[in-house]
Protein backbone atom coordinates (compact mmCIF):
# COMPACT_ATOMS: atom_id res chain seq x y z
CA UNK A 1 0.00 0.00 0.00
CA UNK A 2 1.22 3.46 -0.84
CA UNK A 3 2.13 5.64 2.09
CA UNK A 4 0.12 8.79 2.67
CA UNK A 5 1.51 12.27 2.09
CA UNK A 6 2.22 14.23 5.26
CA UNK A 7 2.19 17.97 4.44
CA UNK A 8 4.70 20.21 6.23
CA UNK A 9 3.09 22.44 8.88
CA UNK A 10 4.26 25.67 7.21
CA UNK A 11 2.35 25.12 3.98
CA UNK A 12 -0.38 22.69 5.07
CA UNK A 13 -3.02 25.43 4.86
CA UNK A 14 -2.18 26.30 1.25
CA UNK A 15 -2.14 22.60 0.32
CA UNK A 16 -5.58 22.14 1.92
CA UNK A 17 -7.00 25.02 -0.15
CA UNK A 18 -5.27 24.25 -3.47
CA UNK A 19 -7.96 23.72 -6.10
CA UNK A 20 -10.74 24.06 -3.50
CA UNK A 21 -14.16 24.44 -5.16
CA UNK A 22 -12.78 24.03 -8.66
CA UNK A 23 -13.32 20.31 -9.08
CA UNK A 24 -16.05 17.75 -8.72
CA UNK A 25 -19.42 17.03 -10.26
CA UNK A 26 -23.11 17.83 -9.82
CA UNK A 27 -23.20 15.59 -6.74
CA UNK A 28 -20.03 16.58 -4.84
CA UNK A 29 -17.25 19.18 -4.89
CA UNK A 30 -14.00 17.25 -4.40
CA UNK A 31 -10.49 17.05 -5.74
CA UNK A 32 -10.37 13.43 -6.83
CA UNK A 33 -12.10 10.94 -9.07
CA UNK A 34 -12.74 7.25 -8.42
CA UNK A 35 -11.75 4.17 -10.36
CA UNK A 36 -14.79 1.91 -10.29
CA UNK A 37 -13.62 -1.62 -9.44
CA UNK A 38 -16.61 -3.19 -11.21
CA UNK A 39 -15.80 -1.88 -14.71
CA UNK A 40 -12.31 -0.36 -14.19
CA UNK A 41 -13.48 3.04 -15.48
CA UNK A 42 -12.93 6.50 -13.98
CA UNK A 43 -15.82 8.67 -12.72
CA UNK A 44 -16.20 11.82 -10.61
CA UNK A 45 -18.18 9.88 -7.97
CA UNK A 46 -20.25 6.73 -7.42
CA UNK A 47 -23.47 8.53 -8.37
CA UNK A 48 -21.93 9.63 -11.70
CA UNK A 49 -20.96 6.00 -12.30
CA UNK A 50 -24.40 4.68 -11.41
CA UNK A 51 -26.20 7.24 -13.59
CA UNK A 52 -23.93 6.42 -16.54
CA UNK A 53 -24.09 2.65 -16.17
CA UNK A 54 -27.85 2.49 -15.56
CA UNK A 55 -29.09 4.88 -18.23
CA UNK A 56 -31.71 3.77 -20.74
CA UNK A 57 -29.03 3.68 -23.47
CA UNK A 58 -27.07 0.92 -21.66
CA UNK A 59 -27.85 -2.69 -22.47
CA UNK A 60 -29.85 -4.06 -19.49
CA UNK A 61 -27.37 -6.93 -19.16
CA UNK A 62 -24.50 -4.46 -18.70
CA UNK A 63 -26.20 -2.21 -16.13
CA UNK A 64 -24.67 -2.17 -12.67
CA UNK A 65 -23.85 -0.02 -9.64
CA UNK A 66 -20.51 0.49 -7.94
CA UNK A 67 -20.30 -0.83 -4.37
CA UNK A 68 -18.99 2.19 -2.43
CA UNK A 69 -17.02 0.07 0.04
CA UNK A 70 -15.18 -1.72 -2.79
CA UNK A 71 -13.61 1.47 -4.18
CA UNK A 72 -9.85 1.13 -3.66
CA UNK A 73 -8.30 3.63 -6.07
CA UNK A 74 -8.69 7.39 -6.61
CA UNK A 75 -7.13 9.85 -9.05
CA UNK A 76 -6.06 13.28 -7.86
CA UNK A 77 -7.83 15.98 -9.89
CA UNK A 78 -4.85 18.33 -9.67
CA UNK A 79 -1.93 16.10 -10.67
CA UNK A 80 -3.72 13.00 -12.09
CA UNK A 81 -1.84 10.61 -9.78
CA UNK A 82 -3.73 7.36 -9.27
CA UNK A 83 -3.36 5.99 -5.75
CA UNK A 84 -4.97 4.08 -2.90
CA UNK A 85 -7.91 5.78 -1.18
CA UNK A 86 -6.64 8.42 1.29
CA UNK A 87 -7.36 12.05 2.10
CA UNK A 88 -4.13 13.64 0.82
CA UNK A 89 -2.54 13.02 -2.57
CA UNK A 90 0.73 11.09 -2.26
CA UNK A 91 2.18 13.06 -5.18
CA UNK A 92 1.21 16.75 -4.82
CA UNK A 93 -0.10 16.69 -1.23
CA UNK A 94 -3.45 18.32 -1.98
CA UNK A 95 -6.37 17.51 0.29
CA UNK A 96 -8.75 15.63 -2.00
CA UNK A 97 -11.74 16.28 0.26
CA UNK A 98 -12.08 18.35 3.43
CA UNK A 99 -14.55 15.72 4.62
CA UNK A 100 -13.11 12.24 4.22
CA UNK A 101 -14.53 8.93 5.42
CA UNK A 102 -12.25 5.92 5.15
CA UNK A 103 -15.18 3.59 5.87
CA UNK A 104 -17.14 4.76 2.81
CA UNK A 105 -14.18 5.83 0.65
CA UNK A 106 -15.97 9.16 0.43
CA UNK A 107 -14.63 12.68 -0.21
CA UNK A 108 -16.46 16.02 -0.15
CA UNK A 109 -15.17 19.60 0.02
CA UNK A 110 -18.53 21.08 1.02
CA UNK A 111 -18.24 20.57 4.78
CA UNK A 112 -21.14 22.98 5.37
CA UNK A 113 -23.35 19.92 4.81
CA UNK A 114 -22.18 18.66 8.24
CA UNK A 115 -21.45 15.15 7.02
CA UNK A 116 -21.12 12.31 9.50
CA UNK A 117 -20.72 8.56 9.28
CA UNK A 118 -23.52 6.42 10.72
CA UNK A 119 -22.13 3.04 11.74
CA UNK A 120 -25.58 1.47 11.79
CA UNK A 121 -26.49 2.69 8.28
CA UNK A 122 -22.97 1.92 7.09
CA UNK A 123 -22.82 5.15 5.06
CA UNK A 124 -22.23 8.86 5.48
CA UNK A 125 -25.18 11.17 6.07
CA UNK A 126 -25.55 14.98 6.05
CA UNK A 127 -27.08 17.42 8.51
CA UNK A 128 -24.91 16.88 11.61
CA UNK A 129 -24.87 13.81 13.82
CA UNK A 130 -26.33 15.79 16.73
CA UNK A 131 -29.49 16.46 14.68
CA UNK A 132 -30.24 12.84 13.81
CA UNK A 133 -30.82 9.49 15.46
CA UNK A 134 -30.67 6.00 14.00
CA UNK A 135 -33.88 3.99 14.32
CA UNK A 136 -32.92 0.31 14.47
CA UNK A 137 -36.35 -0.91 13.40
CA UNK A 138 -36.62 1.46 10.43
CA UNK A 139 -32.93 0.85 9.64
CA UNK A 140 -32.13 4.49 8.87
CA UNK A 141 -31.42 7.92 10.33
CA UNK A 142 -34.19 10.42 11.06
CA UNK A 143 -34.32 13.95 12.43
CA UNK A 144 -34.31 14.05 16.23
CA UNK A 145 -37.64 15.92 15.92
CA UNK A 146 -39.21 12.58 14.91
CA UNK A 147 -37.63 10.50 17.68
CA UNK A 148 -40.78 10.07 19.75
CA UNK A 149 -43.40 10.64 17.06
CA UNK A 150 -42.59 8.62 13.92
CA UNK A 151 -44.34 5.38 13.02
CA UNK A 152 -41.73 2.64 12.59
CA UNK A 153 -41.72 0.83 9.27
CA UNK A 154 -39.12 -1.91 8.98
CA UNK A 155 -36.37 -0.89 6.51
CA UNK A 156 -38.32 2.29 5.73
CA UNK A 157 -35.75 3.74 3.30
CA UNK A 158 -34.58 0.47 1.76
CA UNK A 159 -36.83 0.82 -1.28
CA UNK A 160 -37.39 3.06 -4.27
CA UNK A 161 -39.26 6.35 -4.13
CA UNK A 162 -42.89 5.67 -5.09
CA UNK A 163 -42.83 8.58 -7.55
CA UNK A 164 -39.43 8.69 -9.30
CA UNK A 165 -38.28 5.14 -8.43
CA UNK A 166 -34.83 6.24 -7.20
CA UNK A 167 -33.48 4.11 -4.33
CA UNK A 168 -34.00 6.16 -1.15
CA UNK A 169 -31.45 4.78 1.29
CA UNK A 170 -28.42 6.49 -0.24
CA UNK A 171 -30.10 9.25 -2.23
CA UNK A 172 -28.53 12.72 -2.21
CA UNK A 173 -32.00 14.35 -2.26
CA UNK A 174 -34.10 15.37 0.76
CA UNK A 175 -36.51 12.74 2.07
CA UNK A 176 -39.70 13.19 4.05
CA UNK A 177 -41.46 10.71 6.32
CA UNK A 178 -45.19 10.37 5.74
CA UNK A 179 -47.58 10.06 8.72
CA UNK A 180 -47.86 6.32 8.01
CA UNK A 181 -44.06 5.95 8.41
CA UNK A 182 -43.21 5.39 4.75
CA UNK A 183 -40.55 7.55 3.11
CA UNK A 184 -40.49 9.47 -0.17
CA UNK A 185 -38.46 12.26 -1.77
CA UNK A 186 -39.57 15.65 -0.47
CA UNK A 187 -39.48 17.14 -3.96
CA UNK A 188 -41.61 14.27 -5.31
CA UNK A 189 -44.28 14.95 -2.67
CA UNK A 190 -44.23 18.67 -3.53
CA UNK A 191 -44.51 17.88 -7.24
CA UNK A 192 -47.54 15.66 -6.58
CA UNK A 193 -49.16 18.40 -4.49
CA UNK A 194 -48.62 20.90 -7.34
CA UNK A 195 -50.68 18.56 -9.54
CA UNK A 196 -53.30 17.98 -6.82
CA UNK A 197 -52.25 14.39 -6.22
CA UNK A 198 -51.82 13.18 -2.65
CA UNK A 199 -49.84 10.33 -1.18
CA UNK A 200 -52.00 7.92 0.81
CA UNK A 201 -51.28 4.49 2.23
Amino acid sequence: MESGFEPKMSNSSSIMEKGYGGFGCSHYRRRCKIRAPCCDEIFDCKHCHNESKNSIEVDPLDRHEVPRHDIKRVICSLCDKEQDVQQHCINCGVCMGKYFCSNCNFFDDEVSKNQYHCNECGICRVGGKENFFHCNKCGCCYSTMLKSSHNCVEKAMHHNCAVCFEFLFDTTKDITVLPCGHTIHLECVKEMERHFHWVWC
